[in-house]
């Protein structure tokens, strides 16, 4: 992760280098088959699902975004929770602390968390899709999953972020009640599972007061991705407002990550 200053010989460390060794370890841990089996899973089921099914097939695909949205600070928890615990196996967080940077080196190991994260997603929808399409289901073509997977991705960055300095201060245990705890929210975010499925609501567009949490993000900006599809007019505004919101965030949560783990002293050894 470290190359040579040219100007005084002093080891130097690089975002790119960071996130590069991030990727590389846990493209090789059990994670990545876990995230691409989670993918898979979820895409097959509900793909099978909505494929024969009655219901509206772009009601469906909205549903079926929020829903992923929904799981993602449960995810983004087992994520962050897993591998801060194998740091810790692997070293007492060497790999993170015994570096030139430590800031960047926990911005590389979000940024890893959470590309890894968009993958999962882009199996899972990507599999739901193509499902929807050999059946002659996907009445809205691709434009509605691309637009879900960018929103739910964007409104994943700052969780993730959240989610990792939860795990490498308080361990893994505190780290997954917390997800799931927020995957919770989001779903009464949107009015519960499945609500503007049985409804035929567009339950991404109302939100509420719930719906400007956090933890909601990740599943309204992939229900609205869907949805500025099916009614523009209503949803465009809702969707822009928490795309900036989300960015905004996740640019503080980024920099926060970096100014507290550049001082951190972490002497926790158990879960």
């Amino acid at each position: 992760m470290a190359s040579t200053d040219a100007r005084g010989g002093m080891p130097r460390m690089t975002l790119p280098r960071a996130l590069r060794s991030e990727l590389l370890r846990l493209t090789r841990s059990p994670l990545a088959a876990a995230h691409l089996a989670c993918g898979i899973a979820g895409g097959v089921a509900c793909g099978a699902y909505f494929s024969v099914a009655s219901w509206d097939p772009a009601l469906g695909t909205d549903a079926y975004a929020q829903f992923l949205g929904a799981l993602m600070p449960l995810m983004s928890g087992i994520s962050c929770g897993l591998a801060a615990d194998e740091e810790r196996r692997a070293g007492r967080l060497a790999n993170l602390t015994a570096v030139p940077s430590r800031g960047r080196a926990a911005l590389g190991m979000w940024l890893a968390l959470a590309l890894m994260g968009a993958g999962a997603l882009a199996v899972a929808l990507g599999t739901f899709g193509g499902i929807l399409a050999a059946s002659g289901r996907l009445s809205l073509g691709v434009a509605p999953l691309l637009r879900a997977w960018a929103g739910v991705t964007l409104g994943s960055l700052p969780l993730y972020a959240l989610e990792l300095s939860c795990a490498l201060l308080l361990g893994r245990n505190a780290t997954i009640g917390a997800g799931a705890a927020g995957t919770l929210v989001a779903f009464l975010s949107v009015g519960g599972l499945a609500h503007g499925l049985m409804t035929g609501e567009l339950t991404g567009t109302l939100g509420g007061p719930i719906g400007w949490v956090p933890l909601a993000w990740p599943a309204r900006l992939g229900s609205l991705g869907v949805e500025s599809l099916m009614d523009p007019p209503r949803a465009s505004g809702p969707l822009l407002g928490v795309a900036l919101a989300s960015s905004a965030l996740s640019l503080v949560s980024g920099a926060a990550l970096v100014a507290w783990f550049s001082r951190f002293e972490g002497r926790r050894d158990d879960a």
